[in-house]
């Protein structure tokens, strides 16, 4: 009885499938999770962002090393949101009046109210509380 070893060929499929059927798994890992995005994007102790004149009145100021976006919508209201975008969890890259924009896939958001203006984000930025404490912004729990 003759055993034969696997060809150069069975050997070499047998590898692309193995590594095709990683990325899938790693692709599958990147877009979900979305709880545990979330759960990243709010700061669980309040969090001094600075001061709150930073914030334009009608604009939004990302905090992106803080994964937050506030705006004020009108002079002296101020909203918060995570900046984790809820499709693969990068952090918002830009902000231009009152949306944030996610180049990672293009979702954008709107910053008065976290619902999304464009997907491929199906859901809305949580929102997280923000109040102004001696001029300055502070967000997180406690507000």
């Amino acid at each position: 009885m003759s055993t034969q070893s696997p060809g150069r060929r069975t050997v070499l499929r047998g590898a692309a499938l193995t590594g095709a059927a990683g990325l899938g798994l790693a692709g599958l890992t990147a877009c979900s999770g979305r709880e545990g995005m979330r759960a990243q994007a709010v700061p669980t102790e309040p969090v001094d962002l600075g001061p709150a004149d930073a914030v334009p009145v009608g604009g939004s100021r990302l905090y992106r090393d803080r994964k937050l976006v506030v705006s004020q919508p009108s002079e002296g209201e101020f909203k918060a949101f995570g900046a984790v975008c809820t499709h693969a969890g990068c952090v918002l890259t830009s902000v231009e009046e009152l949306r944030g924009d996610c180049a990672c896939h293009g979702s954008r958001f709107d910053t008065t109210d976290g619902r999304v203006l464009a997907g491929p984000a199906g859901s809305p930025l949580p929102e997280v509380p923000v109040r102004v404490d001696g001029g300055r912004l502070v967000a997180g729990p406690g507000n």
